[in-house]
């Protein structure tokens, strides 16, 4: 059946919905990896076909809901919009002006119901592929030989050119991946939305009636896609939260239940104490550029987070109560457990005169009425910001997690091991996982923040022979070494602090104050953004040390980790150089070595790839990877990468694990941090087994990189090669991107031809769309979110592909042409290569025609030729080196899919042009107007499957 046959939604009979359009057939390609697969959608035949047929239901029932809401003529406006628009693209746009003399007519209440109705469809068929996604990469996994499995039965075969065993198993013990969720705004479906998305997909999978079905999508319709107000930060904890919590109850503990399984399979042990995989989080704790995250909002957010860790771990508690019933006139247990329930009974008294008439002989139900009572403790005390009291209540998860040991040891002691590794198996693993935070959370902050605190601090001292301000980076590095390794109180805080100051100082009190409230593991991270000289990490180790975070002599420890954020490609290009700096300060050498000799070094995608095209940005990351793990070498210590990839290909983003196996050899040290952004987090985590997925990928990448890519795969003449040739291509694509960006006129052009300005209306985040700057706004001040989701509306997508055809024809021009062939086997290009080639797909220059001939100034317009030009040539160069006539030619599917999808997004892409052009005729929009072009941009958004 064709797309042309059949319309969206057609009467069947008078007043009766009928069916979507199904996807076309498509002949079987050679198969998507799984990772492509994972992160691009459902690619084979088999799969296809089931997912239409779902898609096919749920359209029918929004066909119905349209009926019901609309009548007839909505339905019918809706197949008239969707024709006109297969003809404008079956034109080549030449039918563009029929559906837009149909669209100019309508008014505002009509095309919100319009917008709302594509959107819808894009939310339902995307709720419909995630579940079948989640199935083909069950199916893909014969037997359950996920990536763990495969991995592991390859380090136990491994021949003496593999790691031995002792290796192995230091490996195992250090191994940790951190996903990190963050709030940047790019996800702009509401929570409410995606809730009932989610209990779509749970009709599905237990197979409901079309009646129960039908439910959801009628409150689907009669649900507000967008959010009456812009969310604080505690609501984008809770909306955060959610996602952890419920990683937290499934996907993290049956992928760590798996994680053991497949190491005692192998041969190898999981050491006592390992925490694989754990969580992080920016929500509540990015403060860079966000004046709404405050300490007392820190503090908010974290007993939000504590609250629905300790949920967690209630309900596990409580079915360990319900089932460990082994009696003591049965069986023995070990006098550990008996000592430490006297000791229990001497610090809860009250809970031993309630239970231990009904526990008497049940000492592991005793034991467990104890464990909840400390966690209600812990809950209550955290809640009144109390004092620790050791015995009643929990300081971290140790104390927790000692306690459930304790039952586990006496269990397996006494012909128990079965029993142990059930419930109580995953309680311990959840308790270490999630402690009794859930998430880690990092606390960012600009590099110019603290220097102001500092110079306020120092100028009110008076010790200085010019104001802290003038000083050259040299002389504040050499102040603050000194100053680091002294022992003196720097702020006089009983004479109260320079105003500059208070506030930096008061987030670093806090950090303190919540590490003795909650344990160090709750906030133990501080990330210094903008970092160019080693005096921004100095400033922030001074500042911590005034916290008592910091202490090098007396006592020498530090509970926070000091990271520094290189973002732009000026401040990639000089990492190394900067921690080589940095480590070679005797005070800073003595911090990290007391925080184990780990340092932690974060690398910036988004700005990058903003400042300089994607090309150059990717590039500058692979050799700072280079540079710091030679530098972290010579220091003896290990390096943890934090990668702040971003959701969409155009910030930097694309697959994980194939980000983690295109890193450079020896970079990858078994642990790994690596931010989740906006959508992506909703694609990859709404559903369990796509969660679990995801994050197995990602860990058997990790250990995968760190056991069998510690040496160069090549020789190093062929690398040399390849470096010389990605720097002329480097070069050029920057020069190239460069010269769009900077060219006259491209600030207007991006504000005229995208929604951009509509962004900070969404209501998506709490963040501002722009940095504080005096004067016009210029591009410069625009963060590298709204960057990308304007391109992205207006299907240019130019940051996620712009400059590299023009760096791949300098190449071919330098004589470099067979290497550049020749690149195809090394992972770095072609996971650049391949991201390239999936936002080529999704860029539609006729579109984006469209957009700038409505909206855009004449004389504005050569700037378009420009983007038309170069997409022309990366286009041809990247089929070049595929050895493909057409785009992802490897599946064919999945290109199918997103051409159907290209499809349906054609009537959004119309009406918000002809929105953007009423919106800006007026003052004074119509409400409807403005809620109907904020729907088209939710709908883009959920088309696309990612906003930026």
């Amino acid at each position: 059946m064709s797309d042309r046959a059949t319309p969206m939604f057609h009467a069947s009979a008078p007043g009766t919905p009928g069916v979507l359009t199904p996807v076309p057939p498509a002949t079987r390609g050679a198969g998507a990896p799984r990772d492509v697969a994972a992160h691009a959608g459902v690619t084979s035949e088999s799969g296809h076909e089931a997912l239409r047929a779902d898609i096919r239901r749920l359209s029918t029932m929004l066909g119905q809901t349209l009926a019901h809401h609309g009548g007839p003529e909505l339905l019918e406006l809706v197949e008239q919009v969707r024709r006109l628009s297969r003809s404008a693209i079956e034109a080549g746009g030449d039918g563009d002006a029929e559906i837009t003399r149909l669209l100019s007519g309508l008014d505002a209440g009509t095309a919100v119901s319009l917008a709302r109705a594509f959107s819808q469809y894009f939310q339902l068929a995307n709720i419909a592929e995630q579940r079948h996604r989640a199935r083909e990469l069950a199916a893909s996994d014969p037997g359950g030989r996920g990536p763990l499995r495969r991995l592991m039965e390859q380090l136990a075969e491994s021949d003496d050119g593999g790691p031995d065993r002792a290796e192995v198993q230091s490996v195992l013990a250090r191994t940790e991946l951190r996903p990190v969720f963050t709030a940047h705004p790019t996800e702009s479906s509401r929570q409410s939305v995606l809730a009932i998305l989610r209990r779509v997909a749970d009709g599905l999978d237990r197979g409901a009636s079309d009646e129960s079905l039908g439910a959801l999508v009628d409150l689907l319709w009669q649900t507000d896609e967008l959010r009456p107000d812009k969310p604080t930060v505690a609501d984008e904890a809770r909306a955060i939260g959610w996602y952890m919590e419920q990683l937290g109850r499934t996907a993290v503990p049956e992928l760590l239940g798996e994680f053991e399984r497949e190491v005692r399979a192998a041969g190898f042990t999981v050491p006592d104490g390992a925490r694989p995989l754990v969580l992080g989080c920016w929500v509540g704790g990015d403060r860079d550029g966000n004046p709404n995250v405050t300490p007392a909002v820190t503090r908010e957010v974290l007993e939000l987070y504590s609250e629905r860790a300790i949920r967690i771990h209630d309900g596990l508690v409580e079915e360990l109560v319900g089932e460990l019933s082994v009696s003591t006139r049965v069986i023995g247990v070990s006098e550990e457990l008996r000592g430490s329930l006297a000791r229990d009974r001497r610090a809860l008294p009250g809970i031993h005169d309630r239970f231990i008439r009904l526990n008497a002989h049940e000492p592991y139900r005793l034991k467990l009425s104890y464990i909840q009572a400390r966690l209600a403790n812990t809950r209550e005390r955290i809640k009144l910001h109390g004092e620790h009291r050791p015995g009643v209540d929990y300081l971290g998860p140790h104390g927790y997690i000692a306690d459930l040991a304790v039952i586990d040891r006496s269990l397996r002691a006494h012909l128990g091991s079965r029993i142990a590794d059930g419930t109580l198996a995953r309680a311990l693993r959840t308790a270490r996982a999630l402690g009794l935070h859930l998430a880690e959370l990092d606390v960012r902050e600009h590099s110019e923040r603290h220097h102001q605190a500092l110079g306020a601090v120092y100028d009110a001292l008076g010790e200085l022979p010019k104001p802290y301000a003038e000083l050259t980076r040299e002389e504040r590095t050499q102040l603050l070494a000194r100053e680091l390794e002294g022992g003196r109180p720097l702020a006089r805080r009983h004479y109260g602090l320079p105003a500059e100051a208070v506030d930096v100082l008061a987030t670093f009190d806090m950090l303190h104050d919540v590490q003795h409230e909650y344990g160090q593991e709750v906030a133990r991270t501080y990330i210094v953004s903008m970092c160019q000289g080693v005096d921004d990490v100095l400033a922030v180790a001074v500042l911590a040390r005034e916290a008592f975070m910091v202490e090098l002599h007396r006592d020498p420890r530090s509970s926070i980790d000091l990271v520094p954020l290189f973002e732009t490609v000026e401040e990639l290009s000089q990492a190394g150089a900067l921690l080589d700096g940095l480590l070679s300060v005797p005070g800073y050498r003595q911090h990290v070595r007391n925080r184990g000799d780990l340092q932690e070094v974060m690398l910036g995608y988004s700005d990058s790839n903003k400042g300089a095209g994607i090309t150059t940005s990717q590039w500058e990351i692979q050799r700072a990877q280079r540079q710091l793990r030679d530098i972290a070498a010579k220091h003896g210590i290990r390096l943890r990468l934090f990668h702040g990839r971003g959701g969409s290909v155009g910030r930097g983003g694309g697959p994980s694990a194939e980000a983690v196996a295109s890193a450079p050899f020896g970079s990858v040290d078994a642990t790994m941090k690596v931010t989740e952004q906006g959508e992506v987090i909703s694609d990859k985590y709404s559903l369990p087994a796509l969660a679990h997925d995801n994050l197995e990928i990602m860990l058997s990448a990790v250990l995968e990189a760190t056991l069998l890519h510690q040496s160069a795969r090549w020789g190093d003449s062929k690398l040399d090669r390849w470096d010389e040739a990605m720097d002329v291509v480097s070069n050029a694509a920057r020069e190239a991107y460069r010269g769009l960006v900077g060219r006259p006129g491209l600030p207007e052009f991006f504000a005229s031809a995208t929604p951009v300005d509509e962004l900070g209306r969404l209501n998506v985040g709490s963040r501002p769309s722009r940095r504080p700057g005096r004067g016009a706004p210029t591009l410069d001040d625009l963060r590298a979110i709204p960057w990308v989701f304007g391109w992205t509306q207006t299907r240019m997508v130019v940051p996620g592909w712009y400059g590299l055809g023009s760096g791949l024809r300098a190449a071919r021009e330098a004589g470099y042409g067979e290497v550049l062939d020749e690149m195809r086997d090394w992972a770095f290009f072609t996971n650049l290569l391949g991201n390239v080639e999936m936002t080529l797909t999704k860029t539609d220059l006729r579109i984006a025609g469209f957009y700038v001939s409505e909206l855009v100034e004449p004389d504005l317009h050569p700037i378009f030729d420009d983007i038309v030009a170069e997409h022309e040539r990366t286009l041809r160069e990247v089929l070049k080196l595929t050895g493909s006539t057409i785009l992802l030619a490897r599946h064919p599917v999945l290109r199918n899919t997103l051409a159907v999808r290209a499809a349906y997004l054609e009537p959004l892409h119309h009406l918000q042009v002809e929105l953007l052009g009423q919106r800006r005729q007026t003052e004074d929009p119509d409400p409807d107007l403005h809620r109907a072009l904020l729907l088209t941009i939710n709908g883009i958004a959920a088309g696309l499957r990612n906003t930026g």
